[in-house]
């Protein structure tokens, strides 16, 4: 799940999946009281922005309507771009604006979220945006009604298969997020979410050991050394370790496990805690040095300096766990990572891409 290649240039901004809904809902209460088709829709969003959204599809009747839009992530990678969100809403005597997870919208099954577990994943700011925009309509019109919002996303289920929801306890669609109700280009805003999502869920549920790897490959070969370990004690950090130490350090969380490849290995023992390659890259002087403070031959020393990618060290060294090359890599791991994660108990492995494993020797 990490980033793909930021494109050059001037990158567009796009629409969260929350305003998408807000956008959805107003369009359908607007429809009802003006009894006429929506084409467009203004949402004010949480940092006093106002958008104006196309309306992808309007039906209505004197007291119901079912509204859609297409979620616009402008130049952002997100899986929900493209994506139609739409609201059916029924108006009804409780003067109130109540919330159902329609088909493609997750329910809530673990604690440890922002929403009580059988509640639809709509997070409290969407939540808010909606019931901001139909109790100013139902205000400014005299309605002294109430709305049952349901909330859909077409293929949410497909979809929601490509994010982490189901590991925090998010089944059966996607999650209705936004807290400035804009998506900004490349911001990572999201994973980091996911990330500080994950951590808080385990300890929800009485997890405190947690084993924390780049993603899906790395976790599968780590499980085997965890096999009673619950789906929700492994976090993927993607490329950011930094944010998941932080957080963890601000956690409950009293022991973790590092799984983690060469290829961030390299940037992590030289302190980088941003491991994509857009913001950092390795230093083959670094390595290089490690390889002189281990007494390795000058042939080896150089011999790093003509490798493209950090995973071809091991042709070099062998990736074994007496090989003090990779004893002493993982020690600066080791030093960068509790530099930030202070008083947890840290445990460290070198993962190969072939699933092999080398532990961190405690001196």
């Amino acid at each position: 799940m990490g980033l793909k290649k930021i494109p050059e240039g001037e990158l567009k901004e796009g629409f969260t999946t929350g305003t998408s809904a807000t956008a959805a809902a107003k369009a359908g209460l607007k429809a009802i009281i003006f009894q006429q088709q929506q084409e467009t829709v203004k949402v004010h969003l949480p940092i006093g922005k106002i958008l104006s959204i196309p309306v992808h599809h309007c039906e209505f009747s004197d007291s119901s309507a079912k509204c859609s839009v297409i979620k616009d992530a402008g130049d952002d990678p997100d899986v929900t771009n493209g994506a139609e969100i739409g609201c059916e809403l029924q108006l009804i005597e409780e003067q109130e604006i109540q919330f159902t997870a329609g088909d493609g919208v997750g329910t809530v099954t673990l604690p440890g979220l922002q929403l009580e577990v059988g509640e639809p994943a709509i997070n409290p700011v969407p939540r808010k945006m909606i019931r901001d925009a139909l109790q100013k309509l139902l205000h400014d019109y005299d309605l002294e009604v109430g709305v049952a919002v349901t909330v859909f996303v077409v293929n949410g289920r497909k979809l929601a298969k490509k994010t982490l929801n189901e590991r925090v306890g998010i089944m059966n669609g996607l999650s209705i997020l936004g807290t400035s109700g804009i998506v900004k280009p490349y911001s990572a805003s999201s994973y980091i979410a996911s990330i500080e999502q994950g951590v808080d869920v385990a300890v929800a549920n009485d997890i405190d050991k947690l084993v924390i790897n780049s993603g899906a490959r790395s976790e599968k070969y780590l499980r085997a050394l965890f096999p009673d370990f619950s789906e929700q004690a492994f976090i993927h950090y993607g490329n950011w370790i930094g944010d998941t130490l932080r957080k963890i350090q601000n956690s409950l969380i009293k022991e973790v496990t590092i799984g983690i490849m060469l290829g961030k290995a390299v940037k992590l023992a030289e302190g980088q805690t941003d491991t994509h390659s857009c913001v950092s890259s390795w230093s083959k002087e670094f390595i290089q040095s490690i390889a002189r403070e281990g007494n390795y031959s000058k042939e080896n020393q150089e011999a790093i300096l003509q490798l493209n990618m950090a995973s071809r060290l091991v042709e070099i060294f062998p990736f074994t766990e007496e090989e003090l090359f990779y004893q002493l890599l993982l020690q600066k791991c080791y030093q960068t990572t509790k530099s930030i994660l202070q008083q947890t108990k840290l445990t460290i492995y070198l993962i190969s891409k072939d699933g092999d494993f080398i532990k961190l020797k405690k001196k």
